[in-house]
């Protein structure tokens, strides 16, 4: 029974030629299930076997919303470290490390182009960078959006995907609420239509503003929507939160949204949206 045995004439890979399984083939969800990086994209960074939405980014949405091609507006736009914020890690280091990492310039980013054959306006933020929250260049880069949208006649989608308010820029960081939510009422009054996709999560001051301020709001299964965490709304109230609490599915049973729309229907489900609203359907 050698083959139980360790030979000295057996396999002898020298340890700088071994090669690991490369990085990024597979992705494991929350609930265990295990699959193919490239089947994954191919279902739209949707589990197939759990229904899982996977967390994405800006590119992704771009990607699956936008026929082919965009264009970036404000793309240059970086935020600064304008209150010298002084932390454990000072804030101009956490945004280099931030832009280093994600190769982005802040937690959004801000195009146009077609879907479906028809301009969109797309504000789709990034919780990789500083986990999505609000800055300055954030209100600006949304404020931007709706002015670009206002002034040519073209529907808004803003994709929310956001930790809150970004401490490091203080009361600033707050003011992008009021800032924001004065622009899309100027979208309002001007009958150009704003649809809010809520994902996983939105928070904070985020969803204090503009994300449960569109004429249409919807959001992703299982997204989670909220000011607060439940364990801080559970330590405030000391009360039991009631399952599933936060989650989109219970946004919508209370009211808070108009529907949850599964990623790879997306696309289809806002053009017909805007469709209804804005009668393409008759002109078509």
């Amino acid at each position: 029974m050698a083959w139980f045995n360790r030979s000295e004439k057996g396999i002898q890979t020298k340890t700088e030629e071994k090669k690991d399984t490369p990085k990024g083939l597979w992705y494991k969800t929350p609930t265990g299930k295990i699959i193919e990086t490239q089947e994954l994209a191919e279902n739209f960074y949707v589990s197939p076997e759990d229904d899982y939405h996977v967390q994405i980014g800006s590119k992704e949405y771009f990607e699956i919303l936008f026929d082919n091609k965009f264009i970036e507006i404000a793309a240059d736009l970086k935020s600064k470290d304008f209150l010298r914020f002084e932390d454990t890690k000072k804030y101009k280091d956490r945004i280099k490390a931030a832009n280093k990492k994600t190769k982005l310039n802040d937690a959004i980013r801000v195009a146009v182009g077609n879907s479906k054959s028809k301009p969109l306006v797309i504000a789709c933020m990034d919780f990789a960078f500083i986990g999505g929250s609000m800055g300055s260049v954030v209100g600006e880069k949304i404020w931007r959006a709706a002015d670009h949208a206002l002034k040519n006649k073209i529907p808004l989608l803003v994709i929310s995907k956001s930790g809150g308010a970004r401490m490091m820029e203080a009361a600033t960081s707050l003011m992008q609420m009021a800032k924001t939510a004065a622009k899309l009422s100027e979208l309002s009054e001007a009958g150009v239509p704003y649809i809010s996709l809520c994902t996983n999560p939105t928070t904070g001051g985020t969803t204090a503003s503009f994300a449960m301020l569109g004429d249409i709001n919807i959001a992703e299964p299982g997204a989670l929507i909220a000011f607060a965490g439940p364990r801080v709304v559970k330590d405030t109230t000391g009360k039991e939160l009631p399952e599933g609490f936060q989650t989109s599915e219970f946004l919508l049973e209370k009211g808070f949204l108009d529907k949850i729309v599964h990623r790879k229907n997306l696309k289809g489900e806002i053009n017909n949206y805007l469709d209804l609203v804005l009668n393409r359907h008759l002109r078509s």
